[in-house]
């Protein structure tokens, strides 16, 4: 009974909350297992982290992908899960799940070929071998794609209140400043790298999304083609003939359920009050209506 309730919980939850419980499941898979079969965690781990040799990549190119899912060591977890749990909640009141996936996705594969790309050209990486593993690049592009698109919503930190657009550079710089004192061999250069290249998809995604381009339409579309292959076919139901009475009512039903979808001109006005104003200079008239068009 308590399995089916989480069961529940889990498929009902936001995707951010989905995401979190996926990495957290993972993380402690690989911390127990360690235990248990007397190995580190990294050895349950590296055919699914991302390696740094070209020649390595080539073999293990699903590693750009499955790297965003895994962390090393408590803290590392903590300080991801929590930025995608903060942020995601500002993401998740004005798009939809699958945008906010696409997000989080693109921004860890663009982190993750910028660091492939950094250790296979940058002379002061090139020949060091190295791995790469963690979901920061891919929250720090939901962290960005939100800052760069509502840049003047504010929010409380302990007795400071900030805009987002401070908190994202405040992020980028952090790692800009680090990265020429991290050492090729011992620091966290890599690592520093594709938090950047996230940044920048991020960053990407707003802009052009404000300027009416969705850059990552494509990628939708890929991720519904993937679900829809394991997808069981239903079989084609028998067809009825109705009386043309019946296919009136039919007719009524779906214009009502037409005429009831959210108005996109007026989501287009609110959005660009918030990127002007701030979310918070929105009504809860305007909150609910965002929240509720973001869910269809």
């Amino acid at each position: 009974m308590a399995a089916n309730n989480l069961l529940y919980q889990f498929k009902t939850a936001s995707i951010a909350i989905k995401l979190i419980v996926i990495n957290t499941a993972l993380f402690l898979f690989a911390t127990l297992g360690s235990w248990m079969f007397k190995t580190t965690p990294g050895v349950l781990m590296e055919w699914f982290v991302l390696p740094a040799a070209l020649d390595a990549f080539i073999v293990q190119v699903w590693g750009v992908v499955t790297y965003s899912f895994l962390h090393f060591g408590f803290g590392h977890i903590f300080w991801n899960m929590l930025m995608l749990y903060w942020f995601g909640r500002y993401v998740l009141n004005l798009f939809t799940e699958k945008r906010f996936l696409t997000i989080y996705l693109l921004g860890g594969i663009c982190g993750g070929l910028l660091f492939v790309l950094a250790y296979n050209v940058l002379p002061v990486l090139s020949g060091k071998s190295g791995y790469l593993l963690g979901a920061s690049a891919a929250v720090l592009a939901i962290v960005i794609f939100i800052a760069s698109y509502t840049p003047n919503a504010e929010v409380r930190i302990f007795m400071f209140t900030v805009k987002l657009w401070q908190i994202g550079v405040f992020m980028v710089l952090l790692d800009l400043i680090q990265l020429p004192n991290q050492s090729p061999t011992t620091g966290n250069a890599g690592g520093m790298i594709a938090h950047i290249g996230g940044a920048i998809f991020g960053y990407a995604y707003a802009v052009q999304l404000k300027k009416g381009k969705d850059i990552g339409a494509w990628f939708e579309k890929l991720m519904d083609e993937l679900i829809n292959l394991f997808k069981p076919k239903k079989k084609s139901p028998l067809r009825t003939v109705h009386k043309s009475k019946t296919t009136t009512k039919t007719t009524e039903r779906t214009t009502t359920s037409t005429a009831n979808q959210p108005n996109q001109k007026q989501i287009d006005a609110i959005l660009d009050k918030i990127s002007k104003s701030g979310y918070d200079s929105l009504t809860k008239q305007e909150k609910d209506f965002l929240f509720k068009a973001g869910r269809e």
